[in-house]
Order: structure tokens, then C-alpha cells, then sequence
């Protein structure tokens, strides 16, 4: 009888768990992002933006909101730690792709960038978000401009969408 309450318990309080990466190159704001989730969805308890580092290794939040718990991996972008990418492949269920669309002279290393992380076996089934970071600022690229730099539709028949804004403001 106490493992039918205990199963039953469970199923109905317990909460499903995803595993998000959230990837870019270096200072594309990755952690920007994660910060503003959380201060979005934890109400207040984000970082402030002077206090926001590059992020060296990764950074883990946890986020729970109705029956859903999101865990987000935020990795570093630098090309010396893009290497520790694939050790969180094989755990996620979903991707985040961050570009900062107001530096086109990184566009060809997120693209490369990109294209690496979407070929790996381990995640041909994860859908992606492409967040085109930093439109506050006037030199950013909108959407489709950037979809003809990234060419994306070369890639795979994986779901993607595309999301314009700012992890600054919001």
C-alpha cells in the first residue's frame, strides 16, 4: 500500500527535468542570458550585468516553474573550451545557440562554431534556438541577415527557431 502512495505522490508532484546547453562563442552573452532567465522566471534573482564575468568552464542554473524543471548549462565560449562542449552532449534535450548580432566579424567562427555542435551524433534530435543577442545596439543584424550568414538550412532537418533580442534588457 505505501508503494502505491509513494508512486502516486510522485506522479503527480513531480516534475519533469530538462536539460538545456546554451552555447556560443565568447562574449556573444551566454551568461547574460541565463542571468536574465533567471531573474525573469526566479522573480529578482539574477546576477546584475556589472557583476557578469566571462565564464570560464560552465555555469549551472536551475529553473522550476509548473510540473517542468529546466537545467541550464551555460559553457564557455572560448576556443580553448569550446573542447569541453561534448562531454554535456549526450545529457541534453535542447539547445541554445547565442550569436551577438552586432559583431559581424564573429559571425564566421559562430557559424563554424555551429556547425560542429549540430553535426555531433548526441544531439541530432535536439531542437534548437538560435537567440540573435544584443539587437539594443545599432550595428546588430536582424534575423534574416544573420540566417544568410549562418545558412542553416545546409545543416540538417533538425527544428529550429529564431529569436531576435537582448539578454541585456530583456
Amino acid at each position: 500500500m505505501f508503494s502505491l502512495l509513494h508512486g502516486l505522490w510522485n506522479h503527480v508532484f513531480s516534475k519533469t527535468e530538462f536539460r538545456v546547453l546554451i552555447l556560443g562563442v565568447h562574449k556573444a552573452g551566454k551568461t547574460t542570458l541565463l542571468e536574465k532567465l533567471k531573474s525573469i522566471y526566479l522573480k529578482g534573482e539574477g546576477l546584475p550585468h556589472d557583476r557578469i564575468g566571462p565564464t570560464v568552464g560552465l555555469n549551472i542554473r536551475r529553473i522550476e516553474d509548473a510540473n517542468v524543471k529546466l537545467v541550464f548549462w551555460d559553457l564557455g565560449g572560448q576556443p580553448g573550451l569550446r573542447t569541453i562542449w561534448e562531454k554535456y552532449y549526450d545529457e541534453a534535450h535542447a539547445i541554445v545557440y547565442v550569436i551577438d548580432s552586432a559583431s559581424a566579424s564573429t559571425f564566421e567562427d559562430a557559424k563554424s562554431a555551429l556547425e560542429k555542435v549540430l553535426r555531433h551524433e548526441d544531439l541530432q534530435e535536439a531542437p534548437l534556438l538560435i537567440f540573435a543577442n544584443k539587437q539594443d545596439l545599432p550595428a546588430a543584424v536582424r534575423e534574416e541577415e544573420l540566417d544568410r550568414h549562418l545558412h542553416l538550412k545546409e545543416f540538417d532537418e533538425r527544428p529550429y527557431m529564431f529569436v531576435a533580442g537582448s539578454a541585456f534588457d530583456g
